[in-house]
């Protein structure tokens, strides 16, 4: 024990030595002969922290306390933690709590102080707030040292209210640097944010502990009540973000807090609110009448109180009226001084209403802005008894709202003010829009009597609905059920009463009625009521005796209906009695409709009244007013009955709106109106016929065509007498049908319509306009026969139209249309109807002046029309083409003047005078167009007279500019620039532009242009025609020939241009010998050209054009005719003028006639045609010909003349001929190959050898031409001439493989080569089978090969390969031709393909012979 203590001196030595290490060392050792040494640790451990080893020092001492705790070792550790700083706080709190409670118990009691004085300085200066915070709980009562430095510490409440400042700021902080943080994660919402936030702080917030101790420990009433505040502000706040399932017990807390605020009286609002709406009484008379005062005497600027003390100074308030005393007269003086009080100073000033206007009014004020469920019930109480339905459906509506947010934020069940609220919206509903609302209001009442069985308001409610609905047993019983429960309530008596006449026992409602009366009068019921029961009871008594005699009376019921507009001026049944007696009995129709029409204006509920009002302004016309009066019916609700009601609905509101909104030309909105009409009333015959109207009006015809079919069949099930005139449904389907194209069926509707209603003008112009408009478009599809027949039908019904029609702007324009037909289609000019038109135009005229218009410069009045003569054949067509150009500008003439006093009809009357004019321009002979004629300056006037009348219009610019193109480019350039500016998007006014710009050259603009046109309408066929146009000068032929196709595909028959384009196009690209054309590339440029005929008979290029295209089709015969008129024409044509292009153009037709004879077979006229035209053509010093044409035309009929005089048996003439044309072709080598021939038929050695010597210089000069080369060869087999085979053989091996041979003649060669194989010497039949390989190896998708060797072998699969080549050869896909598909047909030897051979080419031998052989096997 001596050296332990010798050691610690020595420890202590070395420690005031500082000699650590040694002091270390031995306090070590000292440690490890005595564990427990406390003063040894003590040692160790302030060794350690001069060494700066603080986690081993604290260690140490550490043990030292455990084995003694004494002050030295705590002091130690003290010191050791200040050394560490902040984070050492917790500790350094723990060990100043230990110190000081041994300096308590050591009765030191400065030394005890000072230890956590200097601890809370140190946490003040050094640590953060929530350390400091933590610090001070050391100085709080609940500190286990608090005892013995009690009045040594600050007091309680300023230590509780320090901690509160910082824990408020920090939470607000934190809460806020929370939210900052987690609103910018994906997917988060602010308002969830905040929730979870708040939640999180809050909940684990000590400030609701602070502020009660606070509120106990507070020395200052002040001060506690402003932590009272908190305290509950706190908590409301904290239950606000409590989960749903742990709200109840916060809820207690708040609700607490909140009554114990009321009962000291502290006027804080949010406990005043709490207590007062949390009650959630079954009545309002529960409420506490002095809890209510006082919060009004509080707070008087808050919202609640404004409602509160409207209700409470009201009638209707169960409270006891408070004592006011009268107001002291305002104190006027003459100076301008203001209290200060007046302006943001001074006391809050309570307001009392004194009028019912002014209670309205506060009231209204303050429900507007709060959310206090209270005020709600209050307001809705108000409403209710100023029946103010409407505005109560609305605001209980949002009080239900917030009532769902106040249980869902607080928790809180508002039972009984869920039950007021249903009871106060039901009510409201049941009045409100009725019926349309009943079957939400019985919801709402049944809700209410499933919680309150015995609620005798719901149970008038309900009584109410079934009153609505018909079901009056149920009503009867529900309301007295109402009445055992209240049985002096007047109103709901007078409902019994009611129903029992409404049940039709009128004896008993009478009785009812008439003993309630007294009692109402003497109760001093509401002038409402008092009002009703009196109408009703008149309804009674009207109903009782419904003779006349009785109903006019004015004793009876008519002075109950006085009676009730004696106790309210604004009851608006009794109007519509009244009404109804004036207009039914009374005959003062005036009065009648005065009663109607107040009666609508005080109640929209008064459908019949509405409905005789509405009647009464569609017979004046007044559709402003007839909407207006249905737009208040549909509105009121009594339209549609409610879902599972007996009542029906109504019909005529929406009926009448959509006749309304069709006068408006408001279509969609009418078809809207009719449907809904036709959902109430689907045997609504009218309103199917006005959504038919309405449908065709706004472009929807398939479905107009449904709904007038609709309306047809319900003619059919009702009587005529409820329907009324039928004829408007099949006007209304004739224009459906004319609208839908189906022109013929709308011509048959509208001569049924005629055949009843002559006289109806508009079905009359309307038939007029569909005959025209039928055959216009018969014109555009190719039917030019039917389009005159139509045209001729409509002059021949413009005589029987009646004579007021005649005075009509759409009368003349439809016979100018009629009249034009004939000069678009002028082949059939000579069926004009002369006669007829001379009777129209004299229609109703006694002189010339409905025809003066513009004669001066056109010339044209009726003398061409009345001009009678015969006249020759070759005169009829000019004639008759005259004439009915010259009718059709009569007949504009005439419309201008029927529409003088219409300037837009005026307008368009010389709009399509001008059209008129210029088409008969554009009939003149060219020559003639050559200048401006008389037409097209009155066109251009009556352009221009168009524009004045109406220069908005860009059609009438348009054609100016067309009209002006060649006598005032400038001008037609104005024009269509400003047609273009009217309307951008104008195909047509591009496409003119175009083609003004390509008559002066400026190829950019008119691509440019045509463009434009093609981009606004793909489907204009004048657009690609002028792109066409455009290629073609850029030298493009293929881009052009692609677009005249399109263009002629997607043209209308009428287009003149396009048929002369694209034959013309197509027939360029024929002289090119390509190698994939085939004969039915023809038929489109046939038809083309056949239609371009019917529209203009007199253009003989085109008709001579039409018999090149007929002799490539083999056509012959129509050729001929066409020919033949042709030249007869151009004969007398040439006689007439004596011109050159008259003579070269007869010319090229004789030469061409020739050639179509000797197709015919008629060689002596070949022969005579063809001698005509080498006549004609033989002088080369003449220029009627150029050199080329001449070469050409003379080369055809020589070989024409040549093969007639060789078909005639006249060979020596034949070969003259051909020697002949061969000399001036230069030895053209096709006319060579068939001299050959001819030569060879003639069987003589020297012809024979002459045909040799002809081929081989052929040859010579062009090794290539393969017909050459065949028929040597051919001539070689036959003269056996080996020699010469073999170079033959070698030439068309070599020709075998050239890609400028056509299909037909490598069918061809294969023959030869064939022939070759099978005539030489040696020959077996597997040397021909090779040559028939080689054909199939070479040209695998050809057919000849695969029928040869099928013909050779007998096989069937040659076969059957070469007719699915065949069949995949023939066009679109390939050019084989009709006869190779009916050989490879007929190669099969089956049956049914043998007769499809026959059908496919009944021409050709091979299908019949294919077909007897099959037959016979």
């Amino acid at each position: 024990m001596a050296s332990v203590k010798a050691s610690l001196k020595a420890i202590n030595d070395a420690i005031r030595q500082q000699k650590w290490d040694d002091a270390l060392a031995q306090a070590e050792n000292v440690i490890s002969r005595d564990p427990k040494n406390y003063q040894a640790h003590v040692f160790k451990a302030f060794t350690l922290d001069k060494k700066n080893q603080p986690e081993l020092a604290e260690e140490a001492y550490q043990t030292a306390v455990r084995i003694r705790s004494d002050a030295q070792a705590w002091q130690g550790l003290i010191k050791l933690y200040e050394k560490q700083g902040p984070k050492a706080l917790p500790k350094y709190q723990l060990a100043a709590l230990k110190l000081a409670e041994i300096y308590r118990d050591a009765n030191e009691m400065y030394k005890c102080q000072d230890v956590i004085d200097k601890f809370i300085d140190f946490a003040r200066t050094r640590g953060d707030r929530a350390q400091y915070v933590q610090a001070l709980h050391l100085i709080l009562p609940d500190s286990p040292i608090y005892p013995a430095l009690e009045g040594r510490v600050p007091h309680p409440a300023k230590t509780y209210e320090t901690i509160a400042q910082i824990l408020e700021v920090d939470e607000k902080k934190r809460i806020n640097t929370l939210i900052g943080e987690r609103r910018t994660r994906l997917g988060a919402k602010i308002s969830e944010v905040t929730l979870e936030v708040n939640r999180e702080v809050l909940c684990q917030s000590e400030l609701g502990h602070i502020y009660e101790q606070l509120t106990l420990w507070a020395q200052d009433d002040d001060v506690r009540r402003q932590y009272e505040e908190k305290l509950l502000q706190f908590r409301y706040d904290r239950l606000l973000v409590t989960p749903a399932p742990d709200k109840a017990a916060e809820l207690k807390v708040v609700q607490k807090l909140a009554d114990d605020m009321v009962i000291i009286k502290h006027p804080f609002k949010l406990a005043w609110d709490i207590s007062i709406e949390w009650r959630d009484h079954k009545e309002i008379k529960d409420w506490d009448v002095n809890v209510l005062n006082e919060y009004c005497s509080f707070f008087p600027d808050s919202d609640l109180y404004r409602v509160l003390t409207g209700f409470m100074t009201s009638d209707l308030s169960p409270f006891p009226k408070k004592v006011t005393e009268t107001p002291a007269p305002a104190r006027t003086t003459d100076t301008d001084d203001e209290s200060t009080d007046d302006e943001d100073g001074g006391a809050p000033t309570s307001v009392i209403p004194y009028t019912d206007e002014d209670r309205l009014l506060m009231m209204t004020e303050g429900i507007s802005t709060t959310n206090s469920l209270l005020a709600h019930r209050l307001m809705g109480e108000y409403y209710q008894h100023l029946e103010e339905h409407e505005s109560n459906v609305e605001l209980m509506r949002k009080a239900m709202k917030i009532m769902v947010a106040e249980t869902e934020k607080t928790g809180k069940v508002f039972t009984n003010a869920n039950q007021a609220f249903m009871l106060y919206l039901g009510t409201a509903l049941v009045f409100y829009q009725s019926p349309r609302n009943h079957g939400e209001a019985k919801f709402l009442f049944d809700k209410v009597l499933e919680v309150d069985p015995t609620s005798t308001a719901a149970m008038i409610g309900v009584g109410l609905i079934y009153e609505e609905e018909e079901e009056f047993d149920q009503a009867i019983d529900f309301l007295g059920r109402a009445l055992k429960g209240d049985s002096d309530n007047l109103r709901v008596r007078a409902e019994v009463g009611w129903l029992y006449a409404l049940k039709g026992d009128y004896t008993r409602g009478k009785a009812e009625l008439e003993s309630l009366l007294p009692l109402m009068i003497r109760a001093s019921v509401s002038k409402d009521l008092l009002a009703q029961t009196q109408y009703r009871l008149g309804c009674c008594i009207w109903n009782l005796d419904p003779s006349k005699s009785a109903r006019k009376c004015r004793t009876g019921a008519y002075a109950y209906f006085l009676d009730a507009l004696k106790s309210n001026f604004n009851y608006a049944p009794a109007y519509s009695s009244l009404g109804i007696y004036y207009a039914d009995y009374a005959n003062d129709k005036k009065r009648a409709r005065k009663c109607f029409l107040k009666a609508v204006e005080l109640s929209s509920a008064e459908v019949e009244s509405a409905e005789r009002l509405a009647r009464s302004f569609a017979d004046d016309g007044d559709w402003d007013r007839v909407e207006l009066v249905a737009q208040r019916v549909v509105d009121s609700g009594k339209v549609r009955p409610p879902p599972g009601s007996k009542k029906k609905g109504i019909s005529w509101p929406l009926s009448a709106l959509g006749v309304a909104e069709l006068n408006k030309q408001d279509y969609a909105k009418a078809i809207v109106s009719f449907q809904q009409a036709l959902r109430i009333a689907p045997e609504d015959y009218h309103s199917w016929v006005g959504l038919g109207e309405s449908y065709h009006n706004s472009g929807r015809y398939i479905a107009a065509t449904k709904a007038i079919q609709n309306a047809q069949r319900l003619e059919e099930r009702l009587e005529i007498d409820k329907l009324g005139d039928t004829w408007f449904t099949k006007y209304m389907l004739a224009n459906v049908k004319r609208e839908l194209g189906e022109f013929d069926e709308a011509i048959t509707l509208y001569h049924e319509v005629i055949s009843t209603r002559p006289e109806e003008e508009g079905v009359v112009i309307a038939l007029m306009q569909t005959m025209v408009e039928n055959a216009m478009d018969c014109v555009e599809k190719g039917l030019f026969g039917k389009s005159v027949e139509l045209a001729t039908k409509a002059l021949s019904f413009a005589l029987t139209a009646p004579t007021h029609i005649t005075h009509t702007f759409n009368f003349w324009k439809a016979v100018g249309d009629s009249c034009s037909i004939f000069s678009s289609v002028q082949s059939h000019a000579h069926d004009f109807p002369t006669d007829n038109l001379r009777k129209l135009l004299n229609l109703n005229v006694d002189d010339k002046s409905p025809y003066a218009a513009l004669e001066d410069v056109d010339g044209v009045g009726r003398d061409v029309i009345f001009a009678e003569g015969i006249f020759p054949d070759d005169e009829k067509l000019g004639v008759e083409l005259t004439r009915s150009l010259h009718a059709t500008i009569l007949a504009h003439k005439r419309a201008i003047h029927e529409s003088a006093n219409d300037i837009h009809a005026q307008a368009v009357a010389y709009y399509n005078l001008g059209w008129a004019e210029n088409r008969a321009h554009l009939c003149l002979p060219s020559q003639l167009r050559l200048q401006s004629s008389r037409y097209q300056k009155a066109a251009v006037r009556c352009f221009k007279r168009a524009i004045e009348l109406e220069a908005g219009n860009p059609e009438f610019w348009n054609s100016l500019g067309v009209v002006t193109s060649e006598i005032n480019p400038s001008v037609a350039q104005h024009a269509f620039v400003r047609s273009l500016f009217l309307n951008e998007r104008s195909a047509h006014a591009w496409s003119n532009l175009g083609a003004l710009a390509l008559l002066q050259n400026d190829i950019q603009l008119a691509n440019e242009a045509f463009t434009r046109a093609q981009s606004n309408d793909p489907d204009y066929a004048h657009a690609w025609l002028g792109q066409g146009l455009v290629a073609l000068l850029y030298g493009d032929l293929k881009e052009a020939r692609g677009l005249f196709t399109h263009a002629m595909d997607i043209s209308e028959a009428s287009s003149l241009l396009t048929r002369r384009q694209y034959p013309v196009s197509l027939f360029d690209h024929i002289l090119t010998n390509p190698p994939n054309l085939s004969v039915t590339s023809l038929i489109q440029p046939l038809f083309a050209l056949a239609q371009l005929r019917s529209l203009n008979p007199q253009d003989l290029a085109y008709q001579h054009l039409s018999t090149l295209y007929q002799e490539r089709t083999n056509d012959s015969l129509r050729a001929i005719d066409t020919l033949e008129s042709a030249c007869e024409q151009l004969e007398a044509n040439y006689e007439a003028t004596e011109s050159a292009e008259s003579l070269a153009r007869f010319a090229l037709a004789k030469t061409d006639l020739a050639r179509s004879y000797l197709s015919a077979g008629e060689h002596a006229k070949a022969s005579e045609c063809g001698e005509m035209a080498l006549q004609l053509s033989s002088d080369e010093s003449a220029n009627e010909l150029a050199a080329e044409q001449r070469k050409k035309a003379r080369l055809s009929a020589h070989m024409t003349v040549g093969l007639a005089e060789y078909f005639s048996k006249n060979v020596g003439a034949a070969v003259t001929y051909f020697e002949t044309a061969l000399d001036e072709s230069n030895g053209n080598p096709d006319a060579v190959c068939v001299l050959a021939q001819m030569l060879w038929a003639t069987g003589t050695d020297e012809a024979r050898e002459r045909a040799r010597t002809v081929l081989f210089d052929v040859i010579e000069k062009d090794p290539s031409h393969v017909q050459s080369v065949l028929l040597l060869g051919v001539i070689a087999l036959l003269d056996e001439d080996e020699e010469s085979l073999d170079a033959v053989t070698s030439e068309l091996q070599t020709l075998r493989t050239s890609d400028k041979v056509t299909d037909a003649e490598h069918s061809q060669i294969g023959e030869v080569f064939r022939a070759v194989a099978a005539l030489s010497e040696n020959s077996t039949d597997d040397d021909v089978l090779t040559q028939l390989q080689n054909d199939v190896m070479l040209y695998p998708h050809l057919p000849h090969g695969w029928c040869r060797i099928a013909e050779l072998t007998g096989e069937e699969y040659p076969a059957d390969m070469a007719l699915k080549v065949a069949l995949k050869a023939i066009p679109p896909r390939g050019e084989l031709g009709a006869v190779d598909l009916a050989d490879a047909y007929a190669g099969t030897g089956k049956v049914t393909d043998a007769q499809t051979a026959i059908f496919v080419a009944p021409w050709s031998s091979s299908g019949w012979e294919s077909l007897s052989g099959a037959v016979a096997s």
